[in-house]
């Protein structure tokens, strides 16, 4: 009973702390959350939690604030993720509905994590080697010249011009984008590429080997462009003026990081799969120079399949578990966009 009361009055602190940012003192605790108990009891719990490390003060005299142990316990604690309400849900839906393709997807949601949350959002671009080929589409430009569409379960479209030795006609082509898709349709690309190369020494006999060579050629080098690998997206950067008075020893480091992708990504970590959040505080991320942010992130992807991460960073003083509920919705929709694509 003693530590879920304890418990009680670390939840009520965090939750003032983070509305407030100022330090919570106990008269204010039992007055603002119905604590059922006294002031001097109410005392005597901040003073077991600041022993055991989980709040500080910061002042003589001053209330209290989080320590980042604090934080960890109260996020590990949740025992549920807010849900968003009907109208976010709405508007997330009409925000992300009309994106014309994947960088349009990316970009949307990137501005809408940031809108929702007030922090920094930065949105991975799908990995290309975890992709699948879901068609392969053949289209005769002229007798000698085909253009190849590679389109992926991450809903990246690779796009190539392929110039043939010899002209191609329908019965051909049917045949061709037949055998491709056969051999590719599904697979993920390192086992497509196979499949490919295979299909291509298959038909090294037949009259149109070199035709089914030059298109299995152009679909390999778009299956091994990885430029995508290593790209995010970031949006909300004017949202670090919120940091106040903390600029150099918060702010500072952290533009730094948004200008080196390979550092964001590190920073977000790998990709969860099955709609699980993952929170990060202060100095439990890989960058001691960042200990005073938080990032919390998903992975999305059709299917449940996790393809790259999404996630948003900011001050450890934030609403978790409302940045919790906005980043798993964002990356629900953008999962679910993807899978109709």
């Amino acid at each position: 009973m003693q530590n879920e009361r304890r418990l009680a009055v670390l939840r009520a602190i965090v939750e003032d702390y983070v509305a407030t940012e100022e330090p919570v003192g106990s008269k204010a605790l039992v007055e603002r959350h119905g604590l059922g108990v006294s002031p001097a009891t109410v005392r005597n719990d901040m003073a077991a939690l600041e022993e055991e490390g989980y709040i500080a003060q910061p002042h003589t005299s001053a209330g209290r604030v989080p320590t980042d142990k604090g934080y960890r316990l109260f996020v590990d604690r949740l025992t549920t993720v807010k849900p968003m309400s009907t109208a976010e849900k709405r508007a997330i839906s009409s925000f992300m509905e009309g994106a014309v393709d994947l960088d349009d997807v990316v970009q949307r949601s990137v501005r809408l994590l940031s809108q929702l949350t007030r922090h920094v959002a930065v949105v991975q671009y799908p990995t290309l080697s975890r992709s699948t080929v879901r068609h392969v589409e053949l289209v005769a430009l002229a007798p000698t010249r085909l253009l190849v569409v590679l389109i992926l379960s991450t809903g990246r479209v690779e796009q190539r011009v392929v110039e043939l030795s010899v002209a191609i006609d329908d019965e051909m082509l049917v045949r061709l984008r037949g055998s491709v898709n056969a051999a590719a349709g599904g697979e993920v690309i390192a086992d497509a590429a196979i499949r490919l190369r295979e299909a291509a020494e298959r038909a090294s006999d037949l009259p149109d080997a070199s035709t089914t060579a030059a298109v299995v050629n152009t679909l390999l080098e778009a299956m091994s462009d990885h430029r995508s690998d290593q790209r995010v997206a970031v949006g909300g950067t004017r949202n670090l003026a919120r940091f106040g008075d903390s600029f150099d020893t918060a702010v500072r480091p952290l533009l730094e990081a948004l200008e080196e992708h390979v550092v964001l990504l590190k920073l977000m970590g790998e990709a969860t799969a099955g709609g699980l959040v993952t929170v990060r505080i202060g100095a439990e991320g890989p960058y001691e120079e960042l200990s005073r942010t938080s990032v919390v992130t998903t992975g999305y992807g059709p299917s449940d399949d996790a393809l790259a991460s999404l996630g948003i960073v900011g001050p450890t003083r934030m609403d978790y578990p409302g940045t919790m509920a906005a980043v798993r919705a964002v990356a629900r929709y953008l999962s679910r966009i993807l899978d109709e694509a």
